[in-house]
């Protein structure tokens, strides 16, 4: 007959109370021993640091934060699909500032972050939320408020008191898209957008729309690739079989166009940009690398993150400030497809 395998006890974490009972010291003077200006003598700190060092114990931060001690340092960022390479990028460089400035980052992503999980995650004593694009549910905007969590959302506006936004004008960056492919002479031009519950999307497909009117064309054909690769790769052998005619073609961000490449160039065997012109929106890394030389309009990551720290900063400061918008300028950036 099998014996029951025994049950483990779970590690012990070392306590200020261990600390204390090794050290020959109050529970008191173990906290005062770890918190800077404490009046303790000199001696007797290093005696208790020494003691804690060998015992391999360290303060539980989120312990005192609960006590009422200061701040967590932990931020929340919300983020969508990791799959859309711009904000795998915003999220990596937001994580290195983050923790550059003694900040915790708390990472929530997904092509659909639960509602719920978000909810639970302001069950920590976060110094901040940072929403990075998508749709935040109002109950979410409502709950941070009440707790006076300071919100920074990017990629849409959020108008709420006490809410800060940094965003792009997409209209002016499709805008600029649509005058580079006119100047290159196309006038049979598609459209490859993103989700249409998306601000960024509605932006650059109106920016589109008004950019082609302005030069007197209709567009050939307007459709969607969920802004991911793949995406990018079925809609466009879709719209090319459908409409060979097209001889411009502009995509909401950059990972559809590198799927738009792939399959114009390879299963399509179209000639870029001799016979078409395809040009993306962010400028993520891939679209520099030399196999690639996309053509695209860029939403500069590096002055995003920027603000948004700004905006974590000024807001963690002064939790009364009126909210602010920062609208980042758009920039055509001219490859090899177009």
């Amino acid at each position: 007959m099998a014996q029951d395998t025994p049950v483990q006890p779970r590690p012990h974490r070392v306590t200020a109370a261990d600390v204390a009972h090794q050290a020959g010291v109050s529970r008191s003077a173990v906290s005062r021993a770890f918190t800077p200006g404490a009046y303790l003598h000199q001696d007797k700190r290093e005696h208790i640091l020494k003691v804690a060092a060998e015992l391999g114990y360290r303060p539980n931060a989120l312990a005192a934060v609960l006590q009422g001690k200061g701040r967590s340092h932990l931020v929340a960022i919300v983020t969508g699909s990791l799959e859309n390479f711009y904000d795998s990028e915003i999220l990596s460089r937001l994580v290195q500032q983050l923790i550059a400035q003694g900040k915790w980052p708390v990472v929530l992503g997904g092509d659909d972050v639960p509602e719920a999980d978000v909810m639970a995650v302001l069950g920590f004593p976060l110094d901040a939320m940072i929403v990075r694009g998508g749709s935040v549910p109002d109950e979410v905007v409502d709950h941070c408020a009440k707790l006076q969590i300071p919100m920074i959302v990017s990629g849409r506006i959020l108008d709420h008191p006490g809410i800060d936004s940094v965003c792009c004008e997409s209209e002016q960056g499709a805008a600029l898209a649509v005058q580079a492919l006119v100047e290159k002479g196309r006038r049979r031009i598609a459209y490859l957008g993103g989700q249409a519950d998306l601000s960024s999307e509605r932006e650059r497909r109106a920016g589109f729309l008004s950019a082609m009117a302005a030069a007197g064309l209709a567009p050939v054909a307007l459709t969607t690739g969920n802004y991911s690769y793949d995406g990018g790769l079925e809609s466009t052998r879709s719209l090319l079989e459908q409409h060979p005619e097209i001889d411009g073609l502009f995509c909401a961000n950059d990972a559809m166009a590198l799927g738009a490449l792939a399959v114009a160039t390879g299963e399509m065997k179209r000639r870029v940009p001799e016979t078409l012109s395809i040009i993306g929106f962010d400028d993520i890394a891939l679209a520099r690398w030399p196999s690639f030389g996309l053509t695209t309009i860029r939403n500069d990551i590096e002055e995003t993150v920027s603000q948004m720290m700004r905006l974590l900063a000024r807001r963690l400061d002064t939790p009364s400030a009126p909210a602010e918008l920062v609208r980042i300028r758009p920039e055509f950036v001219p490859r090899l497809t177009h």
